[in-house]
């Protein structure tokens, strides 16, 4: 498939460029699971270097118990815990399981206070069965021929966005959230599934509210469309594709092949953040975390990618403690199950490896324009089946990210000269051996010239 043809996107917000998202999911972060619990830990997260805080859905869930209605992971998960945080009853107000309004609101000025933006879940594709408004208002989900409640997707009665009142009640929806909570911006869930003109007139109102300061992240593949006017950038399929890396299903060699094929069927020059993982795949994979598929200094190794890659790098919590515990979207404290981070995992060699490891991954970032604003290029070498290079240019400047995927040593040689003033901004395992890298067990080499 050839590549689309690339246009103009809409230039993102200054925080963007050089930014790192986390992830936080209130049930999983914290024991009690409440957004004062959350706030008391932003300090971690700033220390760490963070960026964007994004927060999972803290509105009020549909608490229906008819298991008709629930998504096949739902049921599958055993918890019997009917309020999923996509699948919601009351859009405009916080959940009295995580906490008030005014706690959501502490929550993002605190974060501001800490020099973090925050992003706020939005789910637009679907609602609760008894959401608020269906009984005054049957006509804001869409119907059958017989006047029933259509269900699309995982059972959840689907929004009618042919009705414009709808529309309205959800651009105030978000505008609510930008203007009285001070919000930066939103992750819009399912995005593809609502009509592109219903984002592109909310960024437009919200833009009014809080000019060339909003990020919105669209979870689709990756679409220059989206990118004209209402988002800035896009989930894409990379975490998925890395996943397959970690578990040994791919080599690094058919990793790139796999990338780059996605790269070319990704509309244009659509930005994509990049991931490991994230509340999906931690739910997904049980007991088999992202820290069990694949050993410690594997997970550093696809950091480390995710890092010398173009977009956005995403974090989900708990992984810069190494965090392997199962976690699930539907265990609380109504619901227990143990499930969630296992800070305890802060105080293990592990963990504090990484969380070392990550801060100096962010102050690279940080310090680097060649990271966040150079060009990007795989570059072929000697050992492709264990080993991945990437190429980072910008002003004369070069940043070569060499990363072994092995648990073997390799000494790896590439198509480009390393000259002798070469300088490691990064290095774990990795030393210059004339025009060549040695890299040991899972070494990782960022080198500027």
């Amino acid at each position: 498939m050839e590549q689309t043809e690339k246009v103009p996107l809409r230039p993102w917000p200054d925080f963007a460029e050089k930014g790192v998202i986390y992830q936080l999911f209130l049930r999983a972060f914290t024991l009690d699971g409440t957004l004062k619990a959350a706030e008391k830990m932003l300090p971690h997260l700033a220390e760490l270097g963070i960026d964007i805080v994004y927060l999972c859905p803290p509105v009020v869930a549909d608490d229906d118990m008819n298991e008709d209605h629930w998504s096949e992971r739902q049921k599958k998960s055993g918890i019997k815990n009917p309020k999923n945080p996509y699948r919601l009853k009351d859009y405009f107000h916080v959940d009295p399981e995580y906490g008030t309004d005014q706690d959501l609101k502490d929550f993002v000025r605190r974060a501001h206070d800490l020099g973090m933006k925050t992003l706020l879940d939005l789910v637009y594709y679907h609602c609760g069965p008894t959401a608020v408004f269906l009984e005054e208002h049957p006509n804001y989900v869409k119907r059958n021929e017989d006047s029933s409640i259509r269900y699309g997707l995982w059972h959840f009665p689907e929004l009618n966005f042919d009705n414009p009142e709808v529309r309205q009640y959800l651009w105030k929806n978000m505008e609510t959230f930008i203007r009285d909570f001070d919000f930066d911006g939103f992750r819009c869930d399912v995005a593809c599934n609502v009509p592109l003109d219903f984002w592109e007139e909310g960024r437009r109102r919200i833009e009014a509210i809080k000019p060339g300061g909003i990020l919105m992240l669209s979870e689709t593949a990756g679409n220059q469309e989206e990118q004209r006017e209402a988002f800035d950038i896009s989930y894409g399929y990379t975490p998925y594709i890395i996943q397959k890396l970690m578990n040994g299903q791919l080599t690094a060699r058919q990793y790139r092949e796999e990338q780059e094929k996605s790269d070319r069927e990704r509309s244009g020059n659509a930005r994509l953040i990049r991931s490991t993982d994230n509340h999906d795949i931690a739910n997904d994979l049980y007991e088999k975390r992202t820290e069990r598929i694949a050993p410690f200094r594997k997970n550093n190794a696809s950091l480390a990618l995710i890092f010398a890659m173009e977009g956005i790098p995403f974090l989900y919590n708990g992984q810069e403690i190494a965090d392997d515990h199962r976690h699930s979207l539907w265990a609380s404290r109504e619901y227990p199950g143990n499930l969630g981070i296992a800070w305890e995992k802060a105080l293990s060699e592990e963990g504090r490896t990484r969380l070392e490891f990550l801060r100096e991954l962010i102050a690279v970032r940080r310090s680097s324009p060649l990271l966040t604003r150079g060009s990007f290029e795989w570059i072929d070498n000697d050992c492709e089946e264990d080993v991945l290079t990437i190429l980072r240019r910008l002003d004369g400047r070069t940043m070569l990210c060499a990363i072994n995927f092995s648990p073997a040593e390799h000494t790896v040689h590439i198509s480009t000269d390393l000259p002798a003033g070469a300088v490691f901004r990064l290095s774990d395992r990795a030393e210059q051996t004339g025009n060549a890298l040695k890299l040991g067990e899972y070494g990782i080499a960022y080198l500027e010239f």
